[in-house]
């Protein structure tokens, strides 16, 4: 028969490996077969309720992974707030130091950390917050140190209020048997993971150049000359010049026997499941999503980076010119050139980006046009010296009353002189070569000469 439903507290709402859950003596190999909880990689687990989506992969993800990794381009494009960047059954990217070696794992790109670490040149409180992206953070979940609220786990919809893990309850000593990992001499590695470094309530922490960060009550930061340390009551950490290390209660960053460097050489502590998912901060997530996807997907990630706020175009800028000299430098700033953040949706980005690879002038989107009533219309995309507009009819035009309004909307645009042509989901993925054409010959009849 199959094993009766049983889920501990404090395993509610968790992601856990499951050896250690029955070290613990928290459920039996046979327990961990029911239907309350779900298998997502070898030896980890989750609560059934949870919502199968990317943020639930990448914790399974780094369960299984060494300290000092952190999820990168479109996986941390999606816990900042950009759902469409990736899925549940999507890879998860994550950057690893060069140190470390990782095999090969289904379900997981592992790309070499060596990118500088851009800076956000906006004032932090100019800087526009994160989107609300449905996933609320339980009473558990510690607030994260400048990390969206994407980095908490999604429960499905029937979540009970106050679930998640109590304060100081949890499953012992996985994270907190640290494996250290030395970094060679004058490496940087450890502050090359932008916004990743996980931070307690109250806490601050911040990778990067010249950071700083609060030390708790009773801990012990030792830190080199100009560098700055913050732990957790009972831990230890130092920091290299220039960096920031914070550790978690009951670790020590601790160098390998014979090994003279301080803790500050090492790649930091493991991470606490029930913490902040550690990632690329927006910009560096754009720079790496650029990078590792083809053209046409990395652009519609970027677009929406952009027009959440999450990013800037002069954060890009940085980003491109600062690592302009590594491999994809070039086709990451040629990327940047294409992304508009006034894109309203995946679907028309992709139509932005596939009209201009196809050899057309590039389009203005969300080009206001004012009538003669005072009305001012704003076409997805537009070519205004030419009067041509395009509109992308996704799957909302099913609703006949947007449709009606839709469709009346743009009639008076046409009446003002605008060619207006209508592109479907249909004609976009499967007769584009076809809407190339229609657009061209449009712009053509206008006067546009190649």
């Amino acid at each position: 028969m199959p094993p009766r439903p049983h889920r501990p507290d404090t395993l509610a709402w968790q992601v856990f490996r499951g050896s250690d859950a029955i070290r613990d003596g928290l459920l039996t190999e046979h327990q961990l077969r029911s239907s309350a909880w779900v298998r997502l990689r070898h030896d980890v687990y989750a609560d059934a309720r949870l919502d199968r989506d990317h943020a639930l992969a990448c914790r399974a993800a780094l369960l299984r992974l060494p300290p000092g990794v952190a999820v990168g381009g479109p996986s941390a494009a999606y816990l900042h707030g950009v759902e469409h960047a990736a899925t549940f059954t999507d890879d998860v990217h994550v950057l690893v130091p060069r140190p470390l070696r990782i095999g090969p794992q289904r379900g997981l790109r592992v790309h070499a950390n060596a990118i500088t670490p851009p800076l956000d040149v906006r004032p932090r409180e100019q800087a526009a917050a994160p989107a609300q992206t449905g996933r609320p953070r339980g009473p558990g979940d510690p607030p994260s140190a400048g990390l969206s609220p994407a980095a908490g786990l999604s429960p499905a919809a029937g979540r009970p209020p106050g679930a998640g893990r109590p304060p100081g309850v949890g499953l012992s000593p996985r994270p907190t048997r640290q494996r250290p990992v030395a970094v060679r001499p004058g490496s940087t590695t450890a502050a090359r993971l932008v916004s990743t470094t996980a931070a307690g309530h109250g806490s601050t922490a911040a990778a990067g150049h010249s950071s700083t960060a609060a030390a708790r009550p009773g801990s012990t930061a030792a830190a080199r000359p100009g560098s700055t340390a913050a732990a957790r009551p009972g831990t230890t950490a130092a920091a290299r010049p220039g960096t920031t290390a914070a550790a978690r209660p009951g670790t020590t960053a601790a160098a390998r026997p014979g090994d003279r460097r301080g803790a500050g050489d090492l790649l930091g502590p493991a991470w606490d499941p029930g913490g902040p998912i550690p990632r690329s901060d927006p910009g560096r997530a754009a720079w790496e999503t650029a990078v590792w996807l083809d053209p046409i997907r990395a652009v519609t990630i970027v677009d929406a980076l952009l027009g959440l706020g999450l990013t800037n175009r002069d954060t890009l800028v940085d980003v491109a010119a600062r690592n302009g000299n590594l491999p994809g430098g070039r086709r990451a700033l040629w990327l940047f050139e294409l992304a508009d953040g006034g894109a309203q949706s995946p679907p028309e980005s992709q139509l932005r980006v596939r009209l201009v690879l196809g050899g057309l002038p590039r389009p203005v989107v969300q080009h206001p046009v004012q009538l003669p009533n005072g009305v001012v219309l704003h076409p997805d995309l537009a070519w205004p010296e030419y009067r041509v507009a395009v509109e992308y009819d996704g799957q909302w035009h099913a609703d006949a009353d947007q449709l009606h309004r839709d469709r009346r909307r743009l009639n008076l645009l046409v009446g003002t002189g605008w060619l207006v042509l209508h592109v479907t989901s249909r004609r976009l993925h499967a007769e584009f070569p076809a809407v190339l054409r229609e657009v061209r010959g449009a712009l053509t009849d206008r006067g546009w000469r190649r």
